[in-house]
């Protein structure tokens, strides 16, 4: 086992970390921008180290200086966390050149999954079904229409190498196919400085559902079920939960046994995240492979009682993964909201700024993850999310009045924060029934419009 560790990433999942590293009697080095130096974490870890300025460019994706700080402080390992360089395989390849384990899938898996056109050859060769769309990369708006009439319009325009959203343009026709095709390479270049398209039939009103995997170093891979992830705004999520409502239990089985194959096909290790569309029929297509830890991993562990960072280190220290197949539970049902500091009445613009006042929920059933404390500044520099509101419960209807409990009780001043929309949603008879889609928020939600409350 490792004697000590690096935590390249910042906030709750960086305290999420250093816990999983006091757990198993390793010792934690953080590291911190400028602009997080008060951080409360900071005072759990055994040694902190600056990286440099408040911007991530000059922080947490500065590789030198990350890599500069682990050399300093002498440790064997590096956890990225998820976001920044977490699924950076020439970060990866860095570390394992300075002869320090990177925690997390071998540089090699990470490659072959990275970029989403390499990932859908390696879905389709290990037999996971693929949404009809281009075999490869599309080189041009000929080409994409060409594909756009053969699959049959509306068609979806993806980044290869994209993620959060950001690259994908929807197409109804040949004109928005052309508009939308220039516009997606555009930001894709800005955003991944990789330009490269792949186009895939629009799924109407999908359920976005993943498969949490864990594999070990000697091909032993397992699936800790799906999470639902369906409830999001242009892309971004907002709600999980666990069990999936609305899929059947032959769905569900079939849905993660083809994501094991999968992963077994890439030779993955560690946590990672199989991510599927699945349509009104049950019908499932894969999307990507995250390979990393996932912002809503806690809820897997909460139906679970799998502790899937502790499990991260170990598998990365060459530990064999002792759990089997048949000794993986899913009890009751958990769901998570994510908090962040944004004003929806204003369009979910950022709301940065010091917290004066900060109460936080308890009761039974009620997991809160956050590195937020009153006193505490909201950086402009950084992912708005501010904290992780968690329940688990018997039953998804018990799950659901958990929820709106513990969101009525937190309270944060006077930032803006998300919690009026995880409480409209949570209130909202098509949610309670379970009958939502990815669109759900946007179609339902909409200002101006009255949801239609239970």
């Amino acid at each position: 086992m490792f004697q000590r560790i690096l935590v390249a990433n910042r906030g709750e999942i960086a305290l999420r970390v250093i816990r999983a590293c006091r757990d198993l009697g390793i010792e934690a080095v953080a590291v911190y921008s400028t602009a997080d130096r008060d951080a409360a974490y900071l005072r759990l870890a055994h040694d902190a180290i600056c990286i440099g300025g408040p911007t991530p460019a000059q922080s947490y994706l500065n590789a030198p200086a990350i890599l500069s700080a682990a050399e300093i402080a002498d440790v064997e390992a590096i956890h990225p966390g998820y976001g920044f360089l977490s699924e950076n395989a020439t970060f990866a390849q860095m570390c394992r050149d300075c002869k320090i384990e990177f925690i997390g899938p071998s540089v090699e898996a990470m490659h072959k999954l990275g970029n989403k056109v390499e990932a859908r050859k390696l879905a389709k060769t290990a037999r996971v079904p693929l949404i009809p769309g281009s075999t490869g990369k599309v080189e041009n708006e000929e080409e994409a229409i060409e594909i756009a009439e053969r699959i049959g319009y509306p068609v979806m325009i993806k980044a290869a190498a994209g993620g959060g959203g950001r690259g994908m343009r929807p197409a109804h026709n040949e004109v928005t196919l052309r508009t939308n095709f220039r516009n997606a390479r555009a930001e894709a270049e800005a955003a991944f400085k990789d330009g490269t398209l792949y186009i895939e039939k629009l799924i109407e009103r999908p359920r976005h559902v993943e498969v949490q995997l864990l594999g070990d170093r000697t091909g032993h891979v397992i699936h800790l079920w799906e999470r639902d992830c369906s409830i999001q705004r242009r892309h971004q999520k907002l709600i999980e939960e666990s069990p999936s409502p609305h899929i059947s239990n032959r769905t569900r089985r079939k849905l993660c046994t083809a994501a094991v194959r999968l992963a077994k096909e890439a030779g993955y290790y560690s946590a990672g995240t199989c991510e599927f569309l699945v349509d009104p029929d049950e019908n499932f297509y894969f999307i990507e492979v995250n390979a990393r830890i996932q912002v809503e991993h806690p809820v897997t562990e909460l139906v679970t009682g799998i502790d899937l960072v502790k499990w991260q280190i170990q598998i990365a220290a060459g530990e064999p993964l002792k759990i089997r197949q048949d000794d993986v539970p899913q009890r009751g049902h958990a769901i998570e909201c994510r908090i962040n500091a944004e004003s929806v009445e204003d369009g979910f613009r950022p709301s940065p700024g010091p917290i004066d006042e900060l109460i936080l929920p308890g009761g039974p059933g009620v997991r809160i993850d956050s590195h937020a404390y009153a006193g505490y500044t909201v950086s402009p520099y950084y992912d708005s999310m501010i904290a992780k509101l968690l329940v688990h419960r018997d039953t998804r209807e018990e799950a659901i009045a958990a929820a709106r409990r513990a969101l009525s009780e937190l309270h944060v001043h006077p930032i803006k924060t998300t919690v009026p929309i995880h409480s409209t949603v949570l209130a909202h008879a098509d949610f309670v029934r379970g009958d939502v889609d990815t669109h759900f928020v946007e179609r339902s939600l909409l200002p101006g419009r009255t949801p239609a409350a239970v």
